[in-house]
């Protein structure tokens, strides 16, 4: 349920659960973070989904059942945070809950018009996981950030982009060929070039 494809220095990871809205069991979480622990050898890493959804988050099963709070989340995000090379989130679709996290620790983010972001700890009852505030804030402000995380309002990506939380649209058919193009300096530079400039950013 989770794919990877590694071409050279680009590795293309696939959530790919079409039948549960891409929806993550902890088992497919444990895949996400060791696959990021691992892409350190990568020059850049994109994170898509297949289908009409990225990611729902968290099964619905497997939240009830404790995954929504676990640490899984923020190992996640955090080892994606601290790749040296270049990190796409190439949004297919709606990102939601939990999914958001790997999507806010990521360089870059495309998405498909007519996706929406949303992120229901309120009225469910979870905290988020502890940076996903701190990357959503950076992004777009504290008003915007209580804008999803409060008053659990489900941003239209053409809304999003206005704010700073998504860079680019792309049609689906062209998403992934977007993402690529966004890769392809850094896949020609040398992986310590590109480690130098993303660390001169942060």
């Amino acid at each position: 349920m989770i794919s990877l494809e590694k071409d050279a220095g680009l590795w293309i990871v696939t959530i790919d659960r079409q039948d549960k809205a891409n929806s993550l069991t902890p088992q497919m979480l444990e895949q996400l973070c060791e696959i990021a622990e691992s892409a350190h050898e990568a020059q850049a890493l994109i994170l898509t989904g297949a289908g009409k959804v990225f990611s729902a988050g968290a099964d619905l099963e497997a939240a009830r059942a404790g995954l929504a709070t676990s640490p899984l989340w923020e190992r996640l995000s955090g080892a994606i945070a601290r790749l040296p090379g270049l990190t796409v989130a190439a949004l297919n679709g709606t990102a939601a809950g939990g999914a958001l996290g790997m999507v806010l620790a990521c360089d870059l983010r495309l998405a498909a018009p007519g996706a929406k972001l949303f992120y229901p700890v309120m009225k469910l009852g979870f905290l988020p996981q502890p940076s996903d505030p701190v990357r959503l804030t950076a992004l777009i402000g504290p008003a915007r950030a209580k804008m999803i995380l409060m008053a659990g309002q489900k941003i239209p990506v053409e809304e999003a982009q206005l704010w700073g939380l998504i860079d680019r649209l792309a049609p689906p058919d062209t998403l992934l060929v977007e993402a690529r193009a966004l890769c392809a300096d850094t896949l020609d530079a040398s992986p310590a070039h590109a480690a130098a400039i993303k660390a001169m950013i942060r």
